[in-house]
């Protein structure tokens, strides 16, 4: 468990009328879609059938030469795919886009979410005969596709049959010889958008993966929507779309998407502004300033300003060299590390009562030592405000939330947390104002993490940490 909320990975696929260059628009396409995972990346061509792939652990651009974008060569069809690991360790194994040969062709395909049926999946694979080289959920999606596909007269048939046996969340790309085909759990946990660039078809978690590559937003993926691309066009298949009501996860708008990208018709940035205007409402303070912890809280802050009429300032500043994860090798370093991430802008500060803003509070260990920058840099007041509900139940959905003993939210009262973090004051945003982030044509959010109302049943998963350490001492052999 961590002390920040660890992102969702990030999907993207292109499907060209001609022979083009593939490769190079999903490599800015990922950069784009970097903030959703820093773990490893990975992109896969597709040229008249012959698949060419390259994935590695790192960024974007340490994984990615110009000499290897190259041997990824030309093709009409590319995916790829920038990974934080919720299910299944990290390294070079677990990259995606997975590449599968089978007796009726070969298959590359991308995963954004967590299945809740992933350890039963696979203990019934392997005692049929699979062999996994993974840890990660994605591979069992490869081969529950990939059986289907043997009995099954299309890819898209396949995909539909295998969305029968899945149950928890995936947005999902894949490619076959001739096709792309973009699919989304019933329930639309994960965002998929698809976009157009003059005659060409593309699917992203995210629209601004779209806005990278010049294309323009067409519409999300339907929750439980197959589409397809070949060379007849697009087309939708929808026998696994449900009436009633949806689970998008209402973190993507909290934490997990860029402020300039629009999921399934909101404005995350909107979203933002909205729950630090909610937080001003219900958790009104006398103050000199409002600032915001970059990235997710400086929206949110703005909200509070603009809502409060107290003055927005930028109390923080970024070192942009660093990701959202970075080695730090000693418990020295550990505890420095909130320092090389940020600096204080002292003149901002000094003498003045200040309502800090962020996404959330986990453990509490890092909002403490933000919070002691700002005592340090001379703030008079400190008052705290959190753009999301308590954390109080596990994620079994993509969202690295596994383990209540290490939220802080269980333990303590919200007057002890503010105690323990060091802050005059502390608010979160209630869990009934979470519908108001969003647009009326919402259909659904998942709370769960906040709320423990889950929308499948759960009571027959393990913690992801312990799914992933039986798997990994399997892969072991020990």
């Amino acid at each position: 468990m961590f002390d920040t909320i660890h992102e969702e990975c990030g999907v993207f696929g292109i499907y060209s009328k001609n022979t083009s260059d593939v490769a190079s628009l999903t490599y800015y396409a990922l950069f784009a879609l970097q903030h959703r995972g820093q773990e490893s990346c990975g992109i896969v061509v597709n040229d008249c059938g012959v698949m060419t792939a390259h994935r590695d652990t790192g960024l974007v651009n340490d994984v990615f030469t110009k000499d290897n974008l190259c041997a990824l060569g030309s093709g009409q069809i590319a995916i790829g795919h920038v990974r934080y690991g919720t299910t299944g360790y990290s390294n070079r194994r677990n990259a995606q886009p997975l590449t599968i040969n089978h007796i009726k062709g070969s298959m590359a395909l991308a995963h954004n979410g967590n299945l809740t049926n992933a350890a039963a999946l696979r203990y019934e694979l392997e005692s049929a005969g699979s062999i996994f080289h993974t840890t990660s959920d994605t591979e069992v999606i490869a081969y529950v596709i990939t059986k289907n596909r043997l009995s099954t007269p299309s890819i898209e048939a396949a995909v539909s049959a295998s969305m029968k046996q899945l149950e928890g969340a995936y947005s999902i790309v894949l490619m076959s010889p001739q096709k792309l085909v973009a699919a989304r759990d019933p329930l639309g946990y994960r965002p998929l958008s698809i976009g157009r660039r003059g005659e060409d078809y593309i699917f992203a978690s995210e629209t601004c993966a779209l806005d990278s590559v010049g294309a323009t937003f067409v519409r999300d993926v339907e929750p439980g929507e197959i589409v397809v691309v070949d060379s007849s066009g697009m087309r939708s298949i929808r026998e696994n779309c449900r009436d009633g009501e949806k689970a998008l996860c209402v973190f993507e708008y909290i934490y997990f998407a860029r402020p300039d990208s629009v999921i399934d018709g909101t404005s995350v940035h909107e979203a933002r502004r909205r729950a630090g205007a909610l937080l001003a409402l219900d958790h009104h303070v006398n103050a000199d300033v409002v600032i915001g912890v970059p990235d997710s809280g400086i929206d949110a802050a703005l909200g509070y300003s603009q809502q409060s009429g107290i003055p927005y300032g930028i109390g923080f500043i970024k070192n942009k060299y660093i990701g959202r994860t970075f080695i730090q090798p000693d418990q020295k370093s550990r505890e420095d590390a909130v320092r090389i991430k940020l600096n204080v802008v002292s003149s901002v500060i000094k003498d003045k009562r200040v309502i800090m803003i962020d996404d959330s509070i986990v453990r509490g260990t890092t909002s403490a030592r933000i919070v002691k920058l700002l005592r340090d840099a001379g703030a008079k007041e400190i008052h705290m405000r959190s753009s999301a509900p308590p954390f109080m139940n596990p994620c079994y959905f993509g969202t690295d939330i596994d383990s209540k003993e290490n939220l802080i939210a269980c333990r303590y009262s919200v007057d002890e947390i503010a105690r323990f973090i060091g802050v005059d004051s502390l608010g979160y945003l209630s869990v009934s104002d979470l519908p108001k982030l969003v647009n009326k044509n919402c259909r659904g959010l998942c709370d769960a993490c906040f709320t423990g109302r889950y929308h499948v049943d759960i009571s027959g998963v393990s913690a992801k940490s312990k799914f992933d350490q039986k798997i990994s001492l399997d892969i072991r052999g020990d």
